[in-house]
């Protein structure tokens, strides 16, 4: 291609949409990126119409807002609601930026039809292809795409349509009995069980079955302990059986989802009754518990968005599990199934109803799409009723069931809440838009839930009621302050603040001559108490997100003596959330570490020097729970970390794949396009124990009202 397309002068006949896009832009309405893209397609066919420049300009802006691509007919409809201009932080559409009248993209469509702008776009082969091809954008139906989406959504398609069709040992006729067998092992009848069906045994059967599967439920519905029994049964068959034992890998998106996947596989092992199976000590020793995170599994190249491990180079694997996969965008599953083996087991795990990915793409609601209606057809259920002894309930069946509804599992009960967990109902309410329970719900009445903070939510941020948040958790917005609980016959810790671990930091930190170990054993337990409370924000920017709040929360920490003052930003106790993964430093995207005060001349930790009467001089180091080492700590000076925020305060979406015992929900005051039932249902599960609601009622009740509708055509059936 010549230099004169990147060079050239932008064609007349395009200067207003190419003004109106910088408008844009400078109103914070666009990305440069966008702008960059259009102008670069006003080149490359200067005598396009004006509409298709628009058109790709939009496409662009849908991949920043997670959409795969460009819905023209809703666009058209509504061009404010189908883009969510102006977003977080940008101007008003009525203000003038540097002397541009910023006019909304409905001005540019007001009378244009879904016919004329797709005859505007077909009129540009040289642009905009139906398929295959080279064209930097694809036409399907009423979507536009970026050609690299178009492809990405292709290739998953394909290639889930192609393992759920492949055969697999454990569905063959001779199998059944072996399976069966198994399954009555790992899943022992309980006396509280009663005639309810065991989703956890159907979930581990239908996804032996499948070389593709997907288990999806809510928080506490067991989807860790069903994994490792599925792991067990597939051991098992394959060990009995004479053959090799199976190449089995774990991953989760963030390195915090990738360390809770690990412990919680570790401790399902441990109570699996493997003493009843033969080659019991062989088959507890085949299933790991060491979970990378999905970078690293797949073998990031710094600078490139390319892996080590693709089509040409396969992962050893036969069977891989992801955790948290509504926080896999479509680029990533698109690189991860390139890099399985073709015979190889896919399994994801996750909830469908969480907040999808950041980046473009909503692959596991789309995949999940018709979960809750079952849809197994006459095989599929005979099979299951066959091998597990569970009745499958008429209402889930569906004799035109389609070939992905019988790779697909929702568990439906949760053993974390029971039926009068607030939280459990507040998430439930949420989940369905249920108008009517989440007003009573938010009356208060339960043990594990507080709504009595409103103020925390409103525009002063009144302080007081932040301070009392924030240090201590506020207990007594709690029943009887959150003493005398009891979950399941044990006793719940009330609820905390941040003072919890800054106080616990203070009175266990070791002597300057103690032991590498015992410094390490401070930290996990300092990092182990940060995780007793979190405050998650809606927003990142302004006021009432986490840019305004971290600092805010910082001085009032620092004005009750929990905190020095900053040196360069640093001071001890801070806590941060790495952002971009870096390899040198073994450190991933959602790690959580803690700034700790150390001896200086400690020499086991990473970056220090010195000994003899140094070690009673201490500088900071921030501590990290070690991903490659079960139970380590790696410490890394605070120079060398170059991407992390301080996460007094998280966005819901950094959240993803963590669990706190007590989680406090700020929602803005004002309506954002942010605000959606997916969100605040997200904030809610985050919590275990205890959960705070600091938002105003009404601001509840609109966002339960709003979901995410991501734009793409991964889910069967899209209507085009």
């Amino acid at each position: 291609m010549s230099a004169s397309v990147f060079l050239g002068p932008l064609p007349d006949a395009h200067a207003p949409v190419l003004d109106a896009i910088e408008g844009w832009v400078q109103a914070g309405w666009l990305r440069e990126l966008d702008r960059s893209l259009a102008a670069f397609f006003s080149r490359l066919a200067p005598a396009a119409e004006p509409l298709v420049i628009l058109a790709a300009a939009l496409a662009s802006h849908q991949l920043g807002r997670g959409h795969a691509c460009l819905d023209l007919r809703a666009t058209l409809e509504d061009a404010g609601r189908a883009l969510s201009l102006p977003p977080e932080g940008g101007a008003p559409v009525q203000d003038a930026v540097a002397g541009v009248a910023v006019e909304a993209p409905s001005h540019w469509l007001r009378d244009v039809s879904l016919k004329g702008w797709i005859s505007a776009l077909d009129a540009q082969p040289e642009l905009v292809g139906d398929g295959p091809g080279a064209t930097p954008l694809v036409r399907v139906g009423r979507r536009l795409y970026l050609r690299r989406y178009w492809q990405y959504e292709q290739s998953v398609r394909a290639e889930v349509a192609r393992r759920v069709a492949l055969p697999t040992a454990a569905a063959q006729p001779e199998a059944q009995a072996a399976v069966a067998a198994t399954l009555d092992v790992l899943f022992p009848k309980r006396a509280d069980d009663g005639e309810a069906t065991d989703w956890q045994k159907v979930a581990c059967a239908l996804s032996a079955r499948q070389a593709f599967s997907i288990v999806t439920g809510g928080p506490g519905t067991g989807k860790t302990t069903t994994v490792v029994r599925l792991l067990a049964l597939l051991q098992h068959l394959a060990l009995s059986s004479g053959g090799a034992r199976l190449r089995i890998g774990l991953a989760a998106p963030t390195g915090k989802a990738a360390a809770r996947l690990g412990e919680s596989i570790a401790g399902a092992v441990a109570g699996l009754p493997f003493a009843q199976l033969s080659e019991g000590d062989a088959l507890r020793a085949a299933i790991p518990t060491t979970v990378s995170t999905v970078h690293r599994l797949l073998g990031s190249r710094p600078d490139t968005r390319h892996f080590r491990h693709d089509a040409r180079n396969p992962l050893p694997l036969d069977v891989l599990v992801l955790d948290e996969a509504s926080m896999l965008d479509l680029e990533m599953m698109a690189c991860v199934l390139a890099a399985l083996r073709p015979q190889a087991r896919l399994i994801l795990l996750g909830d469908k109803d969480q907040l999808a990915s950041v980046e473009a793409g909503a692959v596991l609601g789309d995949l999940c799409q018709r979960a809750d209606a079952g849809h197994y057809d006459a095989a599929t259920v005979h099979w299951l009723e066959a091998v597990t002894g569970q009745r499958i309930d008429a209402a889930l069946r569906d004799d035109a069931g389609r070939p992905l509804d019988q790779a697909v599992v929702k568990l439906r009960r949760s053993y974390r809440f029971d039926a009068g967990s607030g939280i459990g109902r507040l998430a439930e309410a949420v989940n369905n838009g249920d108008e009517s329970a989440l007003r009573q719900l938010l009356a208060g009445g339960h043990a594990d839930l507080s709504t009595s903070l409103q103020r925390v939510g409103q525009a002063t941020l009144d302080d007081a009621a932040l301070r009392r948040l924030v240090v201590d958790g506020a207990p007594d917005a709690f029943a009887s302050a959150g003493k005398g609980r009891k979950e399941q016959g044990r006793a719940v810790p009330p609820p905390v603040g941040y003072g919890h671990y800054l106080r616990l930091m203070r009175a266990q930190q070791p002597e300057a001559d103690a032991s590498q170990e015992a410094h390490d054993e401070w930290a996990r337990e300092v990092l182990k108490a940060l995780g007793r409370f979190q405050l998650l924000c809606a927003l990142r920017g302004g006021p009432q997100g986490v840019q305004g709040l971290n600092p805010r929360i910082a001085g009032l920490l620092r004005a009750q003596g929990l905190l020095e003052p900053e040196l360069g930003g640093w001071y001890a106790g801070r806590p941060v959330l790495v952002t971009r993964n870096d390899y040198a430093l073994g450190l991933m995207n959602g790690d959580v570490g803690v700034a700790l005060s150390v001896p200086f001349g400690a020499s086991a930790m990473s970056g220090a020097q010195g000994s003899g009467d140094a070690l009673q001089q201490r500088r900071l180091r921030v501590a990290f729970p070690a991903s490659d080492q079960p139970g380590g700590i790696r410490w890394v000076l605070p120079s060398r970390l170059r991407s992390v925020d301080t996460v007094f305060a998280m966005t819901v979406h950094k959240s993803q794949g963590s669990e706190f015992s007590h989680a406090a929900l700020l929602l803005p005051q004002q309506l954002s396009p942010v605000l959606t039932r997916e969100l605040v249902y997200t904030g809610i599960t985050r919590a275990r124990h205890w959960f705070t609601l600091a938002a105003a009622p009404d601001m509840v009740l609109a966002a339960a009202a709003r979901r995410v509708e991501r734009v793409g055509g991964l889910s069967e059936g899209g209507d085009d």
